[in-house]
């Protein structure tokens, strides 16, 4: 499997999680180790907002994040993801709640349907390595936000020191067959996938440098917090007034 996504990273992705969506959060959690929710969570966290205002969720997939961003902050929440399959999954999910204050659009996160300034905060997951251009996305979903919000994202990470072999071993082993093993043969494709591509994607974009993409995209005091001993990684920074 090769380490990039090729030239047309939105096409993979969307072919690669077409099969997901019926279990998605499950097999996404156990694969994780129960690590994906306390990422989430910590995205949740950083987002400063109210009843009144309106926040985006770039990446929603499932929708996960954008309904604890719901019951967290009670703001009107939009859910934004590329795959047509993994919205219906939202879908799906918001039926069976009363979840008025989301609302989904298919969209690409390089060329977002809004106008300048609309959002009070923006959030995304697991997106920077599916978009050819990491620093001209994340310019972009500074560009539908207001200045003086908040942008928090989340990502896979690689660990260092003695826990990179045990990570290896996790990702090039236990992922592949724990996928076919609980979700079949699309499960095994990103388990068999994840490993290499999140290396090739810091060998192309170490954090420094996408510190620097945050804030030639007009973001300031840029946090970095590593999760889970390196496993994941969340990064949240604030719109300056003059963005």
């Amino acid at each position: 499997m090769s380490q990039g996504i090729g030239p047309e990273p939105n096409r993979f992705a969307t072919e690669l999680f077409n099969g997901l969506p019926r279990r998605y959060d499950a097999l996404g959690y156990l694969l994780s180790m129960g690590q994906d929710r306390r990422w989430r969570n910590a995205v949740v966290e950083k987002i400063v907002a109210g009843p009144d205002d309106l926040v985006l969720d770039v990446a929603t997939g499932t929708a996960g994040v954008a309904l604890a961003l719901r019951a967290a902050t009670g703001a009107e929440i939009t859910g934004i993801d590329l795959n047509a399959r993994m919205l219906e999954g939202a879908r799906e999910k918001l039926s069976r709640g009363h979840h008025a204050g989301v609302r989904l659009v298919q969209g690409r996160a390089e060329d977002l349907p809004f106008a300048d300034d609309t959002f009070d905060a923006v959030s995304f997951t697991y997106l920077l390595r599916y978009v050819s251009d990491p620093a001209a996305t994340l310019a972009e979903l500074a560009r539908v936000l207001k200045p003086g919000g908040v942008l928090a994202g989340m990502e896979f990470f690689v660990p260092t020191g003695l826990w990179y072999p045990l990570w290896w071993c996790y990702t090039r082993m236990v992922l592949p067959i724990g996928g076919l093993l609980l979700g079949g043969k699309e499960w095994y494709d990103v388990g068999r996938f994840l490993g290499p591509n999140i290396e090739g994607h810091y060998r192309r974009h170490p954090v420094a440098a996408t510190v620097e993409y945050w804030k030639s995209a007009g973001m300031v005091d840029v946090r970095v917090q590593p999760m889970s001993v390196g496993g994941g990684i969340v990064m949240w920074a604030v719109k300056g007034r003059d963005g």
